[in-house]
């Protein structure tokens, strides 16, 4: 798999459970703020896009938990990314900085939503392709 962005994060205190782990849910906000940044880099921001009626919305994910994050831990999001149909499918991955042990994998497929209406948007395929990437 070949990762097109990543980003560095940090677990903060409040993101662990009575067990000193990460709470299953922070994870989502993880990939969510990775997303947003890969975005970000490539022109674009889900604000500006709902502004102009395109809503990239979530509609599945695969989540799988491998070795938990704690407190002050340092990890890495990757992202990498490929488009089936009207689909955008984003694998996402966090790793455990220090060992690069993999700590979480998501596999999440987005759609657009175009003034309501479930469809393409070309303003973020274009943004998305930025780096040259081909469609399937």
């Amino acid at each position: 798999m070949e990762y097109v962005f990543e980003t560095t994060m940090e677990v903060r205190d409040y993101e662990c459970d009575i067990q000193g782990i990460v709470n299953n849910a922070n994870y989502l906000h993880y990939t969510e703020h990775t997303r947003h940044l890969f975005i970000k880099e490539r022109g674009l921001s889900f604000a500006e896009l709902h502004a102009q009626g395109i809503d990239p919305v979530v509609a599945r994910m695969k989540l799988q938990y491998k070795i938990p994050l704690r407190c002050d831990d340092i990890f890495i999001s990757r992202l990498a990314w490929h488009k089936e149909g009207i689909k955008y499918i984003f694998q996402q991955d966090l790793f455990r900085a220090d060992d690069e042990q993999l700590c979480f994998r998501a596999t999440v497929e987005l759609v657009c939503l175009v003034n309501g209406r479930l469809c393409d948007s070309d303003l973020l395929e274009k943004a998305l392709l930025t780096d040259g990437r081909e469609t399937t």
